[in-house]
């Protein structure tokens, strides 16, 4: 059951589903759209994640009660509308698969290195939020196989386009922090820079693939030496 509820005194937040699934982003993204091409000059932003969609309104032009009864008619059946056949834009993002813990994963898998590169790089995953930091795409949903709980003591720093694992996800850490995911790999195209328009290339909604690479062709692409 869909659930409107406050969340804070300029914004509202749309509770669409208990559990996230593989079609979901998908459909909240496409709701975004809805919503902002009917509500637009009532809106601040909407931030669309795995399971809600977080609505900033402007105080000044509506309030919590007008929103809701504007938005009531938006919501009823929206989980039943036909989808695109795939929806979403597609993502080829390279991989240099030889991150620090690699090794370690395969081990904990019972996998051998090719067969996680392989598991990792032949499916296609559906971005289902952005968030942590800037451009911090969360991909799911990782093969099974590959499930393991994030790393029991963090990494201070892991650098810049490191592609991680962790539980059902995947992401590549668009800059330089601390994290606890299991480093699998590198990424040498920069996935947030607020000299570009728009800044991320990736959207709640959205595909991926990553295409293993060797060092050779992630130098070429601007890899870091």
């Amino acid at each position: 059951m869909i659930r409107l509820e406050p969340a804070g005194t300029e914004a509202l937040m749309l509770v669409l589903a208990e559990q996230p699934d593989a079609q979901l982003p998908l459909r909240i993204a496409l709701l975004a759209e809805r919503i902002r091409a009917e509500l637009g000059p009532l809106l601040r932003d909407l931030v669309p994640s795995w399971t809600s969609l977080l609505l900033h309104y402007d105080l000044t032009r509506t309030d919590h009660l007008q929103l809701v009864e504007r938005l009531s008619p938006l919501l009823p059946g929206w989980l039943a509308e036909p989808l695109p056949a795939e929806g979403g834009r597609l993502h080829r993002i390279p991989i240099w698969y030889a991150g620090a813990d690699l090794a370690e994963v395969a081990r904990l898998c019972r996998l051998s290195v090719e067969q996680v590169i392989e598991l990792h790089s032949s499916t296609e995953y559906r971005v289902g939020a952005i968030g942590f930091a800037p451009g911090f795409a969360y991909l799911g949903e990782l093969p099974e196989r590959l499930t393991l709980p994030r790393r029991s003591t963090p990494r201070t720093r892991v650098p810049a386009g490191s592609l991680a694992i962790a539980e059902r996800q995947t992401a590549v850490y668009p800059q330089a922090s601390p994290g606890g995911w299991h480093l699998l790999g590198l990424c040498p195209r920069r996935l947030f820079d607020v000299q570009r328009e728009p800044p991320c290339p990736l959207v709640v909604g959205d595909r991926v693939r990553f295409l293993a690479v060797d060092e050779q062709t992630f130098r070429a692409e601007g890899g870091p030496l």
